[in-house]
């Protein structure tokens, strides 16, 4: 009898009808999808799951229903993107890492809401924030370049690892050159600073983060404010890096001082810049890729933390892309 005749079943019990909701999903959406992605049959009765197949299939879908009921045990709840992220692990014998990612508890929102870190990417990029004094994060929309570097920032200030956060951007809509917009400086920058005073604004809290600003300990500003300036005992977060110039990108890695850290976040199928002018993104990590202390994380579209029709979105005009280059 050949291997792909031989069948093997397994009963999976879930502790009550609260958890097989859990596990199971809204109106059964989490097992649909496993039922879809896995070649076994899959039958849920009340609070018990049968999975028949070949024995393999079985044993994969089995270690998977496993961490998926250790998480529920631990109060995780499982969200339609974690099931995603768990399928695409567990094809690759991967899926028992969650167990270490999820359960980990890097910080927390100033309303008390649990950061854990989501992909294997994410962990990749967090343990070398970490590990290394500059780091550059490159990867799409969605994958926490730089939610992930705020969080970090915040962390190393409460822990009086540095004594100021600085976050900046160049601000290329407008050309860097912002006299022409309506009132002070910070009016002026405020709207192209924006997503990065919501993450201070989510793991600080609006009256602790206005605080930090008053008392320089959280400094908010374009790019082109960098110049001329060294940041000592700083954690030093650059967003949008795909939109600096080289001669930028040259100008704020040597504003490095003392006791200073530097994440660099940037996407590079984004990039705003006017046509023929290079990306000091994409310069930077040509010319010190070779640097061991300075670390390049890319993450991809398996990274993505978003609705799960983000994934689907990049993977196609990723291909798209393909296709016009091809």
């Amino acid at each position: 009898m050949s291997e792909a005749s031989v069948t093997s079943s397994r009963k999976i019990v879930l502790r009550d009808n609260e958890e097989a909701r859990a596990i199971l999903g809204p109106h059964d959406a989490h097992l649909r999808a496993l039922d879809q992605a896995f070649s076994c049959q899959v039958i849920s009765r009340g609070n018990e799951i049968t999975l028949t197949g070949k024995e393999s299939d079985v044993a994969e879908l089995g270690e998977l229903f496993d961490v998926l009921t250790t998480l529920s045990h631990k109060g995780y709840g499982l969200t339609e993107r974690d099931i995603a992220y768990a399928i695409t692990l567990s094809k690759t014998g991967q899926v028992r890492a969650l167990l270490e990612m999820y359960t980990e508890e890097i910080a927390q929102t100033f309303r008390g809401k649990s950061i854990r870190i989501k992909t294997l990417g994410q962990r990749r990029y967090v343990d070398a924030i970490r590990k290394h004094d500059i780091v550059f994060g490159i990867g799409p929309a969605g994958t926490g370049k730089t939610y992930m570097a705020v969080v970090l920032a915040f962390l190393s200030l409460k822990r009086s690892e540095v004594k100021r956060i600085i976050l900046t951007r160049p601000a290329v809509e407008a050309g860097e050159n912002l006299g022409f917009l309506p009132g002070d400086l910070q009016e002026k920058v405020d709207p192209y600073l924006r997503p990065l005073y919501d993450a201070l604004h989510d793991v600080m809290g609006p009256e602790q983060l206005a605080r930090s600003m008053e008392r320089g300990l959280v400094e908010v500003a374009p790019l082109a404010y960098m110049r001329g300036r060294t940041l000592d005992e700083a954690f030093v977060i650059l967003d949008e890096a795909q939109n600096t110039t080289p001669e930028q990108m040259k100008m704020f890695l040597t504003r490095l001082g003392h006791n200073a850290k530097m994440v660099i976040t940037g996407d590079v199928t984004q990039i705003d810049l006017p046509r023929g002018k290079r990306s000091g993104l994409k310069e930077a990590a040509r010319i010190l890729g070779s640097i061991d202390e300075i670390s390049f994380i890319e993450l991809d579209e398996a990274d993505v933390v978003r609705h799960p029709l983000v994934q689907r979105i990049i993977r196609a005009y990723a291909e798209e892309d393909e296709a016009d280059h091809g």
